[in-house]
This record gives C-alpha cells, sequence and structure tokens, in this order.
C-alpha cells in the first residue's frame, strides 16, 4: 500500500480522499456478504427515542464485530457530556474568518468525542443559512454567505474527522426558521438552491464528510426526508456523495417512499413517545414483499459501514462513555475564536482599549453569570445572565463560566481600578453604578434557539431584532448618566443598533457575538488592548428590519427573494446598511496595494468526472489573486482581506459575491502578500437549462477590501 498512497501524494487531494472511499467500500463490502438480513435492517434503523446511552444509537451487528453505533448532539461539542468544553458556536467561529481556528475547533471536538465513545457528532450546520435575520438556528451555522459557510464546513469536517469522528453536515436543506420547521414547504427555484443554499453542502461533500442529515421541513411540497430530487438527483449523483443520509429526529414520514427515495438511516427510530416506527420490522416487510428493493437496502448498509471504516472506527475505538473527562487544554481554542471573533463597531476617539481608568462602572445582567447557576436552564433555555450560546439540541454544558464582570475585576484590581456593578436590567439603579466613573460599560443582549423551547416568549425565532431586557432603554440611561459609554453586545445574530447609536455618550460599540465558556476573559483580552479586534461580521446589521427583504413566514416559504439575501439584497437595491457584511474595526490600520490578476478562464460548462463535491473540474483553481497588505498602525494586529467577484451582466448575479478571504497578522510597519486562489465554481453560475455550473463569457470584477462595502483594489479578467 506504501507505494499507491505515495503515488497519491502526489496527485491531487481528491485522488487521494477517493482512493480512501475505495479502500472503505471494499471493506464495506466485504463486510455486507456477512450480514443477515435482520442485521442490515438494525444497522439503518435507530433503537428508538431514549433507547440508548446515546441521543441515537443503532444496535451491534457481532458477526462482523460492528459495535452499537453512538450518535450525540452536535455541533459545537458533546451534548449531555459531563466532563466536555463548550466551543464558540458556528456564527462566532465564521466571524473570526480564521481557518486554522476554525479547524483546530472541529480538531479538538472531534477528538473529545473519540474520547466519550462518540462515532458520529452531529454537527456542522450549513442550514439554516441564516436568509432571515430572527431565525432561531442561524447561530449554530457561519453566516449568511454561503461560500463563508462552505469554506468553515470544510475546514471544521477536516479537523472533526482527522480525530477519527464521523461528522454529520445538517440540517439538509432549507429548514430557514422554526416556525412550522414540521408542516411547512419551503418552495424554491433550481438556480437559488443551487447558488446558495446547497453550496456549502458542496464544500462538505467535498471534505468527504461522512454523513448528512436531513432536515423537517417539505421541499416544493415533499417532505426533505423522502425526497428523491433533493437526497438522490442533488447529493448523491450530482454532488456524488458516498456516505449516508439520516434523518433528523422524527422527520421520517414513510417506510418505502423514503427508502427508495435516498434515505440510509432512521433517527433516533421512533418518536419522542416511542411511536411512528417506520423502519425495523416494516422495512424487512418491505424489502420482502419488493416495495423497496434489495439492492437498495445493502445501499443503504454499505454507505453506513464505509463511513465507519472510512474514519477507522473498526480499530480500538473507545468504548461509549459521556461522562469520560476529554476536556485536556482545549479551552484555548474557546478563549481564541471567542476572542477573535468580537467584532469592533464602532471606537469614537480611540476610547478603546482601556488605560488603567481610575473606575469604571459595569451595567446589566449580562455581566454575571446565571445567579441560578451557569447550566441551570435545560439545553441553555434561557436568558438570564451572561450570554455565552442560543437554546436547544445544538448546545452543551459548560464546565466553567468566565463572565464579563468576574473577568474585568480581576484585571482592574492588577490595574489598581476601581469597580462599581449593578447587575440589573433596571434603568433606576444605573446612577449609582456609573455615577464617577471614567468609563461605563452596559452589556445587553439578543438570543435565539430551536422550537421546542420558548423563552420569554421567542418560541425559537426572534420575533424581532431588538435588543432584549430593554436594552436600549437600559443604554439610554446609561448614557444620560456617563460621557464615556461602551456597550458590548452579546448576540446570535444581528441586532438594530439605532437607538443606541443616537446617544452622543455612546463611544463604542463592541460586538461579542456568542463567545460561550469564555465569555469574560476573551471580552479583557478586547477591551484593554492584549490583542487588537480582529473579528468580521459574518451577516449584515442593518438600519431597519425591513431592509433584509425576508423574515419568518406563517405558511409556507417561496422563496421570492431568489439569490438576493443579506448584501447581495442590500448591493443591488442600493440600501445602506448600519455595519455591512465583513465589516469590523481594528486597533491599527492597514492598507492594501498592487492587486494582481492571474488566470486565463475559459467560458462555457463544467466537464470532468464527478467526484465527492460535483464535477472535478469545478474544484481547481483556475485564478490566484495577490494583494499587498501593510499594517500602517502603531500595534500588531490581524486583517480579514475579503475578495469579492462581480460577474459578467449577463449572468445576471448580485452586484458581487464573496469568494476569497484570508486573515494575516502583521507587527507595525510589516507587510505581506495575500493570495486569493479561486476555483472554477468560484466563477460559476448554476444554468438551468444545461444543468451544469457555467463559467458566463465575459468581463469578470475583482475587488479586495476589508469588507463587502470597503473596497481598497479592483481588478479585472476576461472569460473567452
Amino acid at each position: 500500500m506504501r507505494s499507491s498512497i505515495f503515488a497519491a501524494a502526489f496527485s491531487t487531494v481528491t485522488a487521494a480522499a477517493t482512493l480512501d472511499w475505495m479502500a472503505a467500500y471494499e471493506k464495506a463490502n466485504a463486510s455486507l456478504a456477512k450480514l443477515s438480513q435482520n442485521d442490515k435492517v438494525n444497522i439503518v434503523t435507530g433503537v428508538g427515542w431514549n433507547k440508548g446511552p446515546c441521543v441515537g444509537n443503532t444496535a451491534a451487528a457481532s458477526s462482523i464485530s460492528y459495535p452499537q453505533i453512538c450518535l450525540q448532539d452536535g455541533p459545537l461539542g458533546i451534548r449531555y457530556g459531563s466532563s466536555v468544553n463548550a466551543f464558540v458556536p458556528g456564527i462566532q467561529a465564521a466571524a473570526t474568518w480564521d481557518r486554522a481556528l476554525i479547524r483546530e475547533r472541529g480538531q479538538f471536538m472531534g477528538e473529545e468525542s473519540k474520547g466519550c465513545g462518540v462515532h458520529v457528532l452531529l454537527g456542522p450546520v450549513a442550514g439554516p443559512l441564516g436568509k432571515n435575520p430572527a431565525g432561531g438556528r442561524n447561530w449554530e451555522g457561519f453566516g449568511a454567505d454561503p461560500y463563508l459557510q462552505g469554506i468553515a464546513m470544510a475546514e471544521t469536517i477536516e479537523g472533526m474527522q482527522s480525530a477519527g469522528v464521523q461528522a454529520s453536515a445538517k440540517h439538509y436543506i432549507l429548514n430557514e426558521q422554526e416556525l412550522n420547521r414540521e408542516t411547512m414547504s419551503s418552495n424554491i427555484d433550481d438556480r437559488t438552491i443551487h447558488e446558495l443554499y446547497l453550496w456549502p453542502f458542496a464544500d462538505a461533500v467535498h471534505a468527504n464528510t461522512a454523513s448528512v442529515m436531513c432536515s423537517y421541513n417539505k421541499i416544493n411540497g415533499t417532505w426533505a426526508c423522502e425526497n428523491p430530487y433533493v437526497l438522490d438527483t442533488l447529493l448523491k449523483k450530482e454532488l456524488g456523495f458516498k456516505g449516508y443520509i439520516m434523518t433528523d429526529w422524527n422527520a421520517q414520514h414513510s417506510t418505502a417512499p423514503a427508502a427508495t427515495s435516498g434515505l440510509d438511516m432512521t433517527m433516533p427510530g421512533s418518536d419522542f413517545d416511542g411511536g411512528s416506527i417506520y423502519w425495523g420490522s416494516k422495512l424487512t416487510q418491505a424489502v420482502s414483499s419488493g416495495q423497496v428493493p434489495q439492492a437498495r437496502l445493502d445501499d443503504m448498509v454499505r454507505r453506513i459501514l464505509a463511513a465507519w471504516y472510512l474514519l477507522g472506527q473498526d480499530s480500538s475505538y473507545p468504548a461509549i462513555n459521556l461522562k469520560a473527562n476529554v476536556q485536556g487544554n482545549h479551552k484555548t481554542n474557546v478563549r481564541a475564536t471567542a476572542r477573535d471573533g468580537i467584532v469592533l463597531l464602532k471606537n469614537e476617539g480611540n476610547i478603546l482599549p482601556l488605560k488603567k481608568p481610575a473606575k469604571i462602572g459595569l451595567v446589566g445582567s449580562a455581566a454575571v453569570v446565571n445567579p441560578q447557576g451557569m447550566n441551570s436552564c435545560t439545553d441553555q433555555g434561557c436568558n438570564t445572565g451572561a450570554l455565552g450560546m442560543g437554546w436547544g439540541s445544538g448546545t452543551a454544558s459548560y464546565p466553567y463560566f468566565s463572565a464579563p464582570a468576574d473577568a474585568i475585576k480581576t484585571r482592574a484590581q492588577a490595574d489598581g481600578s476601581q469597580i462599581s456593578l449593578s447587575s440589573s436590567d433596571s434603568t433606576s439603579s444605573v446612577g449609582s453604578a456609573v455615577n464617577g466613573a471614567d468609563v461605563a460599560i452596559v452589556f445587553i443582549t439578543s438570543d435565539s434557539g430551536e422550537g421546542y423551547i420558548t423563552v420569554e416568549n421567542h418560541a425559537g425565532d426572534r420575533n424581532n431584532l431588538d435588543p432584549w431586557h430593554n436594552g436600549n432603554e437600559l443604554v439610554k440611561a446609561v448614557a444620560a448618566a456617563n460621557n464615556n459609554v461602551i456597550v458590548v453586545v452579546h448576540s446570535v445574530g444581528p441586532v438594530i443598533l439605532e437607538t443606541i447609536l443616537a446617544q452622543p455618550n455612546v463611544k463604542a460599540i463592541v460586538w461579542a457575538g456568542l463567545p460561550s465558556q469564555e465569555n469574560g476573559n476573551a471580552l479583557v483580552d478586547i477591551l484593554y488592548g492584549d490583542t487588537s479586534p480582529s473579528g468580521k461580521l459574518p451577516y449584515t446589521i442593518a438600519k431597519s428590519p425591513n431592509d433584509y427583504g425576508t423574515s419568518v413566514v406563517r405558511g409556507n416559504d417561496d422563496f421570492k427573494e431568489g439569490l438576493y439575501v443579506d448584501y447581495r439584497k442590500f448591493d443591488r437595491d442600493g440600501i445602506e446598511p448600519r455595519y455591512e457584511f465583513g465589516y469590523g474595526l481594528s486597533y491599527t490600520n492597514f492598507t492594501y496595494s498592487g492587486i494582481f490578476v492571474d488566470g486565463r478562464p475559459t467560458a462555457g460548462p463544467a466537464t470532468g468526472e464527478i467526484i465527492p463535491g460535483g464535477r472535478a473540474d469545478l474544484w481547481e483553481t483556475i485564478i490566484t489573486v495577490t494583494v499587498t497588505i501593510k499594517n500602517t498602525g502603531a500595534v500588531k494586529g490581524a486583517e480579514v482581506a475579503q475578495l469579492y467577484l462581480g460577474f459578467p451582466e449577463s449572468a445576471k448575479t448580485p452586484p458581487k459575491q464573496l469568494r476569497g478571504f484570508e486573515k494575516l497578522t502583521l507587527e507595525p510597519g510589516a507587510e505581506d502578500i495575500v493570495a486569493f486562489e479561486l476555483k472554477r465554481r468560484d466563477l460559476s453560475v448554476w444554468d438551468t437549462s444545461k444543468q451544469e455550473w457555467v463559467v458566463p463569457l465575459g468581463t469578470f470584477t475583482f475587488s479586495v477590501g476589508a469588507s463587502s462595502r470597503d473596497i481598497r483594489q479592483t481588478g479585472t479578467l476576461d472569460a473567452v
């Protein structure tokens, strides 16, 4: 084997990855021949809700030494784990725009999962994409852009699976809101599903995700988990997916149609009351009666076994033990992603970083840990005290919680600063905390989560984009009593900040996102300038909720906005955002110069063979764009350079779309060259008549800058 592996290393990454699947399929086929029909059905059928050690379980098959398989939430760590880290949510990782940190986060989650004997960790999340800013679960994913989502999905999956744990890319597809998610239909056109919502799942498949989880909703009238177009045509045929498709929990609606449409595993095997069992003995009967071909059952099993072999889980895998202490030193990644995902929105008169102020006033319930206990709310289903993540199945318990007030107090003691605290959201108790303070820091939040929990009348999705707990009035009260106000926002997504910005004494806004267990420590790193802020917004913050053009709907969602979500809509309609997608300030300054666009793209359709992720030539680099970036300020800092692509007019695309980003750290006065490598898919649009990805004829514009609206360098190139 050594020679073929050595040769593969000199080939492409894709070829090497394909070899892995080939070897896994060989093993799977050999094992398949040894299985009884009963074993086969058991491998594809969950044992039922609450009937095993994990949230999802399948029975062992002794004839091939195949164990009881443990599937466990979730996308930020091990739900119900008792000695695990609670990693930052996907949205915070995305706000770092740091591939290495995102990959390390995935790797550490994978290591903890394997240490607990978890075979399949149920994440990462590319659905919802986040077309609705109030969508309840947007925070679990990586922001309102398919390219950013796709890169983060691939890095996370490769990190997780490098540790030997199976990833599950979810929720596939078009589950963009919590309201009526189990009854509604998402009705969409062919081009939009390809260019926006399917895009990051293609990255996940290209990264060799072991599994994909289909979602609760219908798509164009047919349930996602029994939709042959979505499961078989798009995922298995068009994207060349070699792993298996599992249901979201209790998202199955039939026996034979689900099987023949391409579903491979049912989870958890029943509904939450032990009923609605569609496979198991019913699948056995469906095969024996000819409703489901034997070859389809064999294909399900083959895919599940191949994923198990692909990750090497057949060799000395740890026993299932969710009580194992697997934290290691992984909190370093939580601290780094929490810190580097903080976005500095406003910094008037360079009030930040703090320079040993004599007195600091702290205001707001979100300054302190939940008085009832950091894990007192089931699945984090409350917004009491400091906010670290949203709520629902995609959560984990905190092993500890660094609250802002505690971390600031520790720093203040070292500096000799006096601290006064009002840990309430009452405007009447503000004065005592901030009178005579050199600086007043006020904490506000906005929370959301999964629809099975309602928090303060928000049934998953947010009811509005306002701060919770009277946050606007709290800031107004602080700004009326102090001249130097810093507002810290912990939020699942965009909040309308107009009332806050109208207060002249609000000098800074720190968008601290969802920092999980390192909330306070990460904030202190930024507030005091130990690290210069380098986060950038993974969505647009508008001046009005109406500017987004999308909202949670009561019936079916017809996706009438098409390609124009988030900044794509703002750009097309000439709407001025408050803070644009990709925006974020630093304590230093960066200049951009010397753009160079290199490549000879040819117009026309992709024609390569189908590999994991789609046609092979879509994944080939065809253009390289380079730019020189210099730190012209006085402190070390990191800049996220972003590349936006403008297509030829004939393509009828949004004015510009993210197609590259690179983060680089520079000392004062230092400069470096960043290179953006664009793949054929980055220059392609989905041609609905050809049913292929096509590079359009004409002139492409390459815009590189510090945000989607702060373009510093522009170049062009023609596809011929």
